[in-house]
């Protein structure tokens, strides 16, 4: 039988043990809410952590792409925009990575400009097209009008006067013809095969201080260009020549040499001027060697067409020009190269090159034909005439013979159909009548003898020694033989003697 005392100590230690089982876990569980409620607060703060480094990285990301778009507007589409019409123009790179997605804005936008400068150029080659035709139209009458006004009056000074608007109306007509030549136009003439010396001496004609120009001709004779380089070749030359005399002084020659190369012809200009920069040597090279589109845009303001005109030229016809080199005279030099496929030859004989033509340096050269002694006694009784006052006192025989000259063609002295007097055949004269066909009258030869004809004729020396005469000079001879042949004609005419 258990006592009471050990049952209430039972009791009281069973409670004991029951509390601090209890406390126990009272505390552990408060333990436990206090480290879950650490680490909500945990959670919360590195939520609101996270959210305060998004909104900032958002921002910053805004920021960073507003300036991307803020220099793409500002610096680098203007300067793609610039780049296509001068290459050399740097386009900026990208502020950060975030401007690599605007790449394909450059390249839309270079895309678009292009196309746009290629419809406005057209735009303005076609209306400067159409002008030029109309002012190569009215050049070309004006042209003629002076022609026939030069045939229509003798007098000397207003022959001078018609040469000289003939001139001018000429260099109107190159410029013309280069501004259509540039904008895509046909060079406006069409020409038979010439001798290659004459196309650059055609070229050369066309220029305002053409007696700067020294020419020489080292070609072969009979040299020639076949039909549709003819014109080509004289645009060419008179470009490169009047670069060459607008950028050296007016007390300084041209050198212009013809000479035969390995693969065709070279014509080589140098000046002594003021000479290129290498850059712009380069940039000039660029556009003469046609290899480049050109437009309206890249010739300036006021538009130097001549380079472009060349470049336009090379490609069409397949010609080359050189400007890499300087001029041995400081200036600088151009080479045109004319290829074997460009190149004919004329039988010197038959067509010999132009009189006021250089002539060639080649020991085979075929001479020119002299004027026959009737001729230049002809031209010396006309100066006579001129001086004397016209035909007044000169003799009934001269002003019939002038009159019968007038109208007479002149003729080589010899000539494969026409054997040389005193050959095979006598020179008819006032002895020795030709005969007549149903009573028509026919025209004698004079007879010259050595000594008149050595009188009439200067020598060698003389002519070498004599200045070459000024187009001003020559112009006022002209007026003069025509003066005085018109005056003897009408002074047969009136005394019924002129032949009808």
């Amino acid at each position: 039988m258990i006592e009471i005392p050990e049952l209430a100590f039972g009791g009281l230690a069973a409670g004991t043990v029951s509390a601090l089982a209890l406390g126990s876990g009272l505390w552990r569980s408060r333990r436990e809410r206090a480290r879950l409620r650490q680490e909500m607060t945990g959670l919360r703060h590195q939520a609101e952590q996270s959210a305060r480094a998004g909104a900032e990285e958002a921002e910053r990301i805004r920021q960073a792409f507003t300036a991307e778009l803020e220099h793409l507007a500002t610096r680098r589409m203007p300067a793609e925009a610039s780049r296509t019409a001068h290459p050399h123009v740097p386009v900026p790179g990208p502020v950060g990575p975030e401007g690599a997605a605007t790449e394909p804005v450059l390249a839309a936008l270079r895309t678009a400009v292009l196309q746009e400068r290629k419809r406005v150029d057209a735009a303005a080659r076609a209306g400067m097209r159409g002008t030029t035709r109309e002012i190569q139209a009215s050049l070309y009458r004006l042209q003629d009008i002076l022609h026939g006004l030069q045939q229509r009056y003798d007098e000397p000074e207003l022959a001078q006067d018609l040469y000289s608007l003939d001139h001018e109306n000429e260099q109107s007509l190159r410029r013309a013809q280069v501004a259509a030549v540039v904008c895509g136009a046909w060079v406006g003439l069409a020409r038979e095969e010439s001798h290659l010396v004459d196309a650059v001496t055609g070229g050369q004609a066309r220029l305002s201080g053409y007696r700067r120009v020294k020419l020489h001709n080292h070609l072969d004779p009979g040299t020639a260009l076949v039909s549709h380089a003819v014109e080509p070749v004289a645009i060419i030359a008179a470009e490169l020549l009047d670069n060459a005399l607008r950028h050296s002084s007016p007390d300084t020659s041209v050198v212009v040499n013809l000479e035969h190369v390995h693969n065709g012809v070279a014509v080589t200009v140098d000046d002594a001027g003021v000479g290129m920069a290498p850059d712009e040597r380069a940039a000039a090279q660029r556009v003469v060697a046609g290899t480049d589109p050109i437009m309206f845009s890249d010739l300036g303001d006021p538009p130097r067409m001549g380079l472009a005109a060349i470049g336009q030229l090379t490609r069409q016809f397949d010609l080359s020009v050189d400007l890499s080199t300087p001029s041995p005279y400081g200036g600088v030099r151009a080479v045109l190269l004319v290829d074997k496929h460009l190149l004919s030859h004329i039988d010197p004989a038959l067509r010999p090159a132009a009189a006021s033509t250089s002539p060639s340096t080649r020991t085979g050269e075929v001479p020119r034909p002299e004027p026959l002694a009737e001729h230049a006694e002809h031209a010396e009784h006309a100066k006579h005439a001129e001086r004397a006052g016209h035909a007044e006192h000169v003799g009934h025989a001269e002003r019939l013979e002038h009159a019968e000259h007038s109208h007479a063609p002149a003729q080589p002295e010899s000539g494969p159909d026409r054997p040389a007097p005193g050959d095979d055949q006598p020179a008819p004269g006032p002895d020795r009548p030709a005969p007549a066909v149903d009573d028509l009258p026919r025209r004698r030869r004079r007879q010259v003898s050595p000594d008149q004809a050595a009188m009439i004729r200067p020598s060698a020396a003389e002519t070498a020694a004599a200045p070459a005469r000024s187009p001003e000079e020559t112009a006022a001879a002209l007026g003069a033989l025509q003066s005085a042949t018109a005056a003897a004609r009408d002074a047969a005419r009136s005394e019924g003697t002129a032949p009808r």
